[in-house]
């Protein structure tokens, strides 16, 4: 079937969509692709809001303008008459049972007239799992496609997502089921400290290419104190929320713009390398996917850190800026199938889930 997925992350930068032709256990084509950027107002009223739960003020503005961007980008791809929509993630803390993606789903198939496949990790949460993070069996699904297409080696893979929090995925195409190839994890902040400093600081959305950290030196102690928080201690599986370090903030707080920059992406990095001890065996080559890949002083950050190839996912012949909307289309399709969407090992959940809810038009 031919699935529209819509992503909008943590990195709080706007809504990407992706159409799929799958099954939900293969891929059979990649379909158009397209970006909705976020007005500076639009991205105020959703940094306004993160970190509360339904009721809490600005909660609904964020979900009725979650729900009216993904409808006006939906309009652009009337050949799928399925869409997967992740709503847009406010607060997460599976410790406490609870996870909040904003943005109501039967609205969204209201609005589109189409069905919508939403509310991917409360079910998985609701049995004990993270409910993070969940592209890890789209990566599974794109290392076997990318196998049958001669552009990987059927050996295990290591995939990294870059977004607001960064995810790591080992997989293995030589598996079929997912739920036995994988084992997945959040790594640890990654660009949404650094988009929030330049927001604060120069008013930008990001640090373009990395150039301004280029500039800057990182200060190791800051680094060195991120380390020894406790999640790092913790075994994999293991999730978090987009505010899960918000101490960093007063932790460059001092230093100027180019340091804080390189401090923060430092930090990004050397999380990411703190979690490869955690994968069944450590990669030689990592290939990264999320906006992250587009900073070029993180990349290198990684390259050193992880002693691993470094890369884009792009060599694979994909768009790494549309993976998650792809997987949300794929996942859609799973549930649609009834098939699983997490597992043991990468949401910690006691067997296999099939998340997400399904609202008819």
């Amino acid at each position: 079937m031919l699935v529209l997925g819509m992503m909008s992350g943590t990195s709080l930068d706007g809504v990407d969509a992706a159409v799929l032709d799958t099954d939900g256990e293969t891929i059979a084509g990649f379909g158009r692709t397209g970006f909705r950027p976020y007005a500076p107002a639009e991205a105020d009223v959703l940094h306004a809001a993160l970190g509360r739960w339904p009721g809490q003020p600005g909660v609904a503005q964020a979900a009725a303008l979650s729900v009216d961007a993904h409808a006006a980008l939906a309009a652009d791809f009337p050949e799928a008459a399925l869409i997967g929509y992740h709503g847009q993630t406010l607060a997460h803390d599976p410790a406490a049972g609870r996870t909040h993606q904003a943005g109501p789903g039967w609205r969204l198939a209201r609005a589109t007239g189409r069905r919508v496949v939403w509310d991917f990790r409360t079910e998985d949460v609701r049995q004990g799992g993270e409910g993070a993070p969940l592209v890890p069996f789209f990566h599974h699904a794109l290392a076997r496609w990318a196998v049958t297409q001669g552009r990987l080696d059927a050996a295990p893979v290591a995939f990294l997502n870059l977004g607001g929090v960064g995810n790591l995925t080992w997989c293995d195409p030589r598996i079929p089921r997912p739920h036995d190839a994988c084992v997945a994890f959040d790594t640890g902040p990654a660009n949404a400290p650094l988009n929030d400093l330049l927001r604060a600081r120069r008013g930008l959305a990001r640090d373009e290419g990395g150039a301004l950290a280029a500039s800057g030196t990182p200060r190791d102690s800051v680094i060195a104190d991120v380390l020894r928080h406790a999640y790092f201690a913790r075994p994999a599986p293991k999730s978090l929320d987009r505010d899960s370090f918000a101490g960093l903030a007063a932790a460059v707080a001092q230093m100027d713009d180019a340091d804080a920059a390189a401090t923060l992406t430092h930090v990004a990095a050397a999380a990411v390398a703190a979690g490869l001890p955690l994968l069944p065996g450590r990669p030689t080559r990592i290939l990264v996917c999320g906006g992250g890949r587009h900073n070029r002083t993180l990349m290198d950050a990684l390259a050193a850190r992880c002693d691993a190839e470094v890369v884009a996912v792009e060599v694979l012949g994909v768009d790494g800026d549309m993976i998650e909307a792809q997987a949300f289309a794929w996942l859609a399709a799973r549930v649609v199938r009834g098939l699983p969407t997490s597992g043991p090992a990468t949401t910690g959940v006691a067997q296999p889930v099939c998340g997400g809810r399904i609202s008819a038009p």
